[in-house]
């Protein structure tokens, strides 16, 4: 019985999983855009104010087409889900001994047999709704609820990103020159280097690795984007 109740037990976990996602990519998309566009625009020696102006119109830009991707992307999936769920439902009305059977294939291969089979498939598809879950996470491998609301991604990335995205802007409202760019990549990768930390550590894989794959990501778009600024600058195509 332990077997037949678990996907009912895991679903919570998975239904939070799309807020996790959201934050996560948004807030670390929102740091790396504004610090690429900071240290870029920076390494050009401009003045803070239009480097500040610049990472700005980055940062919300970056957070409507975001905020606009992951609704269409959350609203697609959910759609296409949705019509495998459809189609399961049918199925199971309209072919019950078919559907019947593949609840037995899925829990011989699980190591039932006998009299304990017979009770598991008996009392799945005594109840539509049971036995509904059952296809859909055991045979097709779906959840509809882990992708969460279009709407609510949408918006969950928008905030995501704009926070990730102002901190790296805030030193140069403050300072002038280098000392700001320094600051902003420090304060950048140690926020990512949580955020890493974090989701590594819900995912129960090594918080050490998740914390530093995303600094890295933020230290690389921040040397390549002053390496490019500065280039520019020199090169006299930039200049203010």
């Amino acid at each position: 019985m332990t077997e037949f109740s678990e996907p009912r037990h895991t679903e919570p976990h998975l239904s939070e999983s799309s807020g996790i996602r959201d934050f996560v990519f948004g807030f670390g998309d929102g740091i790396n855009t504004s610090l690429g566009i900071a240290a870029g625009v920076g390494g050009a020696d401009v003045s803070s104010n239009i480097i500040i102006l610049a990472a700005l119109v980055g940062m919300f830009t970056g957070a409507k087409a975001m905020a606009v991707q992951n609704y269409l992307a959350v609203k697609t999936h959910r759609e296409l889900l949705k019509s495998e769920i459809a189609r399961e439902e049918w199925e199971i009305e309209n072919k019950p001994d078919v559907e019947r059977k593949e609840i037995e294939d899925i829990y011989i291969a699980k190591g039932f047999s006998g009299k304990e089979l017979e009770t598991i498939v008996n009392k799945i598809t005594s109840d539509k709704k049971v036995w509904l879950d059952t296809m859909l996470t055991e045979e097709l491998k779906l959840n509809v609820e882990v992708l969460g609301s279009p709407l609510k991604s949408a918006f969950r990335m928008f905030g995501a990103f704009l926070l990730g995205g102002i901190l790296p802007i805030i030193p140069f409202f403050f300072g002038h020159g280098y000392t700001p760019i320094v600051i902003a990549v420090g304060m950048s990768l140690t926020a990512s280097f949580l955020v890493g930390a974090v989701k590594s550590r819900m995912a129960k894989t090594s918080i050490l690795k998740g914390g530093l794959e995303m600094a890295g990501l933020g230290t690389g778009i921040a040397l390549l984007g002053f390496g490019i600024g500065k280039e520019l600058g020199n090169i006299g195509i930039i200049s203010f």
